[in-house]
């Protein structure tokens, strides 16, 4: 009866703090503009299905891709187990399934007990090669302070949930082979069948049953922590990456969004439309320079960022040394959704008369936007479908278009553009030289 007490007081405080994150999250995405979505609703799924929980892209590198395999099996599958857990803690049972799932809940358990080995090791290869190896693309600029403590504790957590699986499952074989009332014989497990009696067979059943119950609510803390911890982590993309995955884009990667206003000068210009008399004068803004003129899906995809520096280490910019990551395009976009979310919510200012003085600008500097190709090998790279040159080029449109600024070198271009209807400064008129290709 304290047990489940216990349980209920902390699910609820665990259940505050969670929503409490969530909800935080979910009106910093909303900082962005309305834009409606839509397409093929069947290649939507296919993307949710193959991308996002089958991890296609992943197996671009093949190692990785197969220890994460593991960890990501693993976490799935245990849930079958932790509903089992949060049913014990709401009734004050104890393997609540085992008597109506017989030989098939030994299987199961059995089944996450392998995975779980599985997972250890792959954490402790994701651990090395992180703080020991030091692969360059998790050593980066960006990766410096808080990204890297994260990505660890995350995986330090891993370890700690593994632990309690095990001293929960090793305690109940040896207490339940000894015939200990209130643990009842489950079958064999895979691996807590040996581990269990080799560490803890030569304790009494008192100390048993304090490393069983130690592991139970290690295992269960563990979980709910990582609920709580998941709102401020890069690892939202447990969620967030389903999501992303359905909205991402379905158009070809190198096809780039035509702006309305510009168009409908184009047509103007060219008499396939009139001009509208009542129009306003006063030019609109171009592009985005901060959160608010980014669309919704941009920060969703900056939440569903996994950090992992795919987009980085395949930029063409990046290898040749210029100061472009688009993986630091999609975190400092996050981080200024942050800041902003934190000062509307203390109630120093409100959406309608933001302004702190600062912009995304201030996070990404011209020299990063000017940098980038525009060849989509970062778009290519995410495993989770984000598009960090969408931002980009938003960022530098606003840029040259409403700061009437840019790259010195990019002037020329645009006045041949303007004058000639062409990148090239051709003395002929357009339909003159068009006519002769």
């Amino acid at each position: 009866m304290v047990q489940t007490l216990l349980f209920l007081v902390v699910l609820a405080v665990t259940g505050w703090f969670a929503w409490k994150g969530y909800r935080r999250v979910w009106q910093n995405i909303c900082l962005g503009k309305p834009e409606k979505i839509g397409g093929n609703t069947a290649s939507r799924w296919r993307n949710v299905f193959l991308v996002a929980f089958g991890q296609q892209k992943m197996f671009k590198l093949s190692l990785p891709a197969v220890l994460h395999l593991f960890i990501y099996v693993a976490f799935v599958i245990t849930q079958i187990e932790l509903i089992e857990i949060f049913v014990d803690g709401l009734t004050g049972n104890h393997r609540f399934f085992a008597p109506h799932l017989g030989d098939f809940y030994t299987f199961v358990i059995s089944f996450i007990e392998i995975l779980s080995v599985l997972a250890f090791v792959a954490t402790l290869i994701f651990l090395a090669r992180r703080n020991v190896l030091r692969l360059p693309r998790f050593h980066k600029p960006e990766m410096k302070g808080w990204p890297f403590r994260d990505a660890n504790l995350i995986l330090l957590g891993e370890i700690i949930l593994i632990i309690g699986i095990f001293c929960m499952n090793g305690g109940d074989k040896v207490l339940q082979s000894r015939g200990v009332e209130h643990y009842q014989p489950t079958g064999a497990f895979a691996v807590s069948s040996w581990l269990g009696p080799a560490l803890f067979g030569s304790l009494s059943d008192g100390a048993v049953i304090a490393v069983e119950r130690f592991g139970w609510w290690l295992h269960i803390l563990t979980v709910f922590g990582f609920l709580c911890y998941l709102p401020y982590s890069k690892h939202l993309h447990i969620l967030l990456a389903f999501p992303n995955t359905w909205y991402a884009r379905l158009t070809p990667k190198g096809k780039m969004e035509n702006m309305p206003e510009v168009q409908k000068e184009v047509r103007i210009m060219m008499g396939l439309e009139q001009a509208d008399p009542n129009t306003p004068a006063e030019l609109p803004e171009f592009g985005a320079n901060d959160v608010f003129s980014l669309g919704w899906h941009n920060l969703l995809q900056a939440y569903s960022c996994t950090e992992c520096g795919r987009c980085t280490a395949s930029c063409p910019a990046n290898l040749t040394g210029k100061k472009l990551s688009p993986r630091k395009v999609m975190m400092d976009v996050r981080d200024r959704a942050e800041e902003i979310g934190k000062n509307l919510e203390s109630g120093k200012f409100t959406r309608e008369n933001y302004n702190d003085g600062k912009s995304l600008f201030d996070y990404i500097s011209p020299e990063e936007l000017h940098a980038c190709t525009t060849c989509n090998a970062c778009v290519e790279a995410c495993p989770v479908l984000i598009n960090p040159l969408d931002i980009i080029l938003k960022m530098r449109r606003h840029e040259i278009l409403t700061q009437s600024a840019g790259p010195a070198e990019w002037l020329p271009m645009f006045n041949a553009i303007e004058n000639n209807g062409a990148v090239w400064a051709m003395s002929d008129e357009r339909d003159a030289w068009k006519s002769q290709f």
